[in-house]
């Protein structure tokens, strides 16, 4: 099924640009054919096209198709992006395709990089939700610091993983299936003492992701994954 992202649907019907142009230029679709169309909030539609000009594609809404989540909870990766801008896309491409329903990004002491381009990687998350057929749009939070970012408000569970010595949990057996869940991945050079310190008094488990030595986007799709994978086992995916 080939899937269009139209956000205002409801009140708007219409596809908005680049969407009209990838329609009807690249596709050549035309008044009458049928279009598969998600908000981004949990909804598709089915829809006809009524009208077409170069710059319009007004649509005719047949059937809203709510889409259920996947899983109980909600799932949050902040993640301090990797040096080389292209691992950090990668990461927020299959993290898409896989589920996550927020990914933030964190400045540490030890990152190399202290900005994203969130437009970029906002339509990177469009492409791949409607490549995976979802109908929910992961959110997106542009950086802030580390000692900001811990100090916000988070009903669930909150969970740093780090590589330094100290007494840490796989983080398969800390998350409890269902819940909602928070994890901090740190940069190339890992989270300072600093800030783990920090993390853990306001209520942060500190947690292993394994023996391996893994890279900052490697980490943080392996925490999606794992959440992921206790949910399935648990009968709640």
């Amino acid at each position: 099924m080939l899937l269009f992202y139209a956000p205002n649907i409801a009140l708007t019907p219409q596809l908005p640009d680049p969407e009209v142009q990838h329609c009807l230029k690249v596709l050549r679709m035309k008044t009458g054919d049928v279009v598969h169309v998600t908000d981004g909030a949990g909804n598709f539609y089915k829809a006809a096209i009524a009208g077409t000009n170069p710059k319009d594609c007004r649509l005719n809404i047949l059937e809203t198709i709510p889409q259920p989540s996947a899983w109980k909870g909600r799932i949050t990766i902040a993640i301090a992006p990797a040096k080389n801008m292209e691992r950090t896309e990668w990461f927020a491409e299959k993290a898409t395709e896989i589920g996550v329903d927020k990914i933030a990004f964190l400045h540490c002491r030890f990152s190399e990089r202290k900005d994203v381009k969130t437009d970029r990687i906002g339509k990177i998350l469009v492409a791949a939700m409607k490549q995976s057929l979802k109908a929910r749009l992961p959110e997106l939070q542009a950086m802030v610091g580390f000692k900001q970012f811990i100090t916000q408000a988070y009903d669930g569970q909150k969970f740093i993983a780090h590589c330094r010595p100290g007494e840490k949990t796989l983080l398969s057996k800390a998350y409890h299936a269902g819940e909602s869940a928070l994890t901090l991945v740190g940069p190339e050079g890992d989270f300072s003492e600093e800030e783990i310190a920090l993390a853990v008094n306001r209520g942060f488990i500190p947690v292993s992701l394994g023996e391996s030595r893994l890279r900052t986007e490697t980490a943080a799709l392996i925490a999606c994954q794992t959440i992921h994978i206790v949910n399935q086992i648990a009968g709640n995916e």
